[in-house]
């Protein structure tokens, strides 16, 4: 795998990360922006982004913002809102062709940064505040993202197992924010919980490509106007394996398939040594075709139509995702609790070990052929506050035993059984 190393900097209480390679045709760039999830704030946070998204000081109709991305040689525009452990993150990223490609001594990796720091500190106003249209428009783009989850019962139920196994932490809340709350958003209340936003949020900017460090910072001072004091560290988070019983919880709509999800706790995190051993857990119980929730639960018994399981190491929980008949509920606890039994008991076969191994391998390595894949691993380490390169990640994952896998079985514990089932009575 290829090993260079993102060089760090900063200029306007930002952090910077820049990668300077000749291998790709482009300038992959990440501004990470994030915050700790809060019921008061994150509806405003998560709608942000999409106002600042039609338009700016310089192009403020949409259609004026849209061109200036052709005349940048059709560079690449796009946002994500998300979440890491506790903290909501918004994340912004341009894509945008390597001037050396094009003719005339363009100053494409310029142009861009002007855009981006355009985007995120001079937002199309009227009267100062966002334009009513915009948020008005906005609101009802995010409504829709929201309900849309609320018509995707895999996506509800996912979401509604993680509300009930953590109600009474910041992780129950979706990044997009709450229903609720959107029709209550004006333009002048958005506004100041943007500039706030602007302030106070962690930032780190990455870039991938033909650059140098020193450009990169040069650029972040000549367009980027924030004003801010500091860029706050991320605090990695405690995780604690919870002891309690499973809480069962049982919701009725009407559909015709049950969801059965679980979630279980572990106090295995990213900034662990052994977080290597949890992933080969997560792996061989859930992640893969091959993985013994697939093979045992789907395929030998036909209990599911899927089943799988996904690791969060920023929270330290692990959940399981499944489809059933409504009938099949006993049947389909008792072979999934049976899976977790047999990675507590370490029955993990060579082969299992091996399909797993091979299957992270093939993600890291692909990931070196992606530039924001790449920045996306490497944000891991602000989250977290743990330096591990992927090549490092990779070595530890190949060294990784059974008993490793079992030991780390051990420090995950069932928390939480939802189910999503019909409305009839039995």
């Amino acid at each position: 795998m290829n090993t260079a190393a993102f060089e760090r900097g900063s200029g306007k209480q930002l952090r910077i990360h820049v990668l300077p390679t000749k291998r790709f045709k482009t300038f992959a760039i990440s501004l990470y922006a994030g915050v700790l999830l809060r019921e008061d704030s994150v509806t405003h946070t998560a709608l942000t982004p999409f106002v600042l998204r039609r338009g700016t000081e310089a192009y403020p109709e949409t259609t004026q913002f849209r061109e200036q991305l052709e005349h940048l040689y059709g560079a690449g525009f796009g946002f994500d809102v998300y979440k890491r452990g506790d903290y909501q993150i918004v994340q912004f990223r341009m894509d945008t062709i390597n001037d050396s490609f094009v003719g005339g001594g363009e100053q494409l990796l310029d142009r861009s940064f002007a855009f981006l720091g355009e985007v995120l500190t001079k937002p199309a106003r009227e009267n100062g505040q966002f334009r009513t249209a915009y948020v008005q428009a906005e609101r009802e783009t995010v409504r829709k993202k929201l309900e849309s989850i609320v018509n995707d019962k895999m996506r509800y139920a996912a979401e509604r197992c993680i509300e009930e196994m953590c109600k009474h932490e910041p992780y129950r809340l979706h990044p997009l924010g709450e229903r609720d709350a959107l029709p209550t958003i004006e333009p002048p209340e958005l506004t100041s919980a943007y500039e706030k936003w602007l302030r106070e949020a962690s930032m780190d900017l990455y870039v991938v490509g033909d650059t140098t460090l020193e450009e990169v910072e040069q650029l972040v001072q000549r367009h980027f106007n924030l004003e801010r004091t500091a860029s706050a560290d991320y605090q990695a988070q405690k995780a604690v394996r919870g002891d309690k019983e499973p809480n069962t919880v049982i919701e009725r709509l009407n559909i015709g398939q049950g969801k059965l999800n679980m979630g279980l706790r572990t106090s295995i995190t990213y900034g662990d040594d052994n977080y290597a051993a949890a992933l080969l857990y997560n792996g061989i119980l859930g992640g893969y075709p091959h993985s013994k929730l697939f093979v045992n639960v789907r395929e030998k018994e036909s209990l599911a139509y899927y089943a799988s399981s996904r690791y969060d190491g920023h929270k330290g929980i692990a959940t399981i995702q499944s489809g059933i008949e409504i009938p099949n509920y006993e049947k389909a606890v008792t072979i999934i609790k049976q899976q977790l039994e047999e990675m507590n008991r370490g029955n993990i076969t060579d082969l299992e070990m091996s399909q797993t191994k091979a299957m992270i391998r093939n993600l890291l390595k692909e990931m070196q052929d992606a530039a924001f894949e790449m920045i996306a691993y490497d944000f891991n380490r602000q989250l977290s506050g743990k330096e591990r390169t992927s090549e490092e990640l990779l070595a530890q994952i190949e060294q990784i035993s059974k008993q490793d896998v079992r030991e780390a079985a051990e420090q995950f514990r069932l928390d939480t059984i939802y189910f999503l089932r019909d409305e009839k009575e039995e």
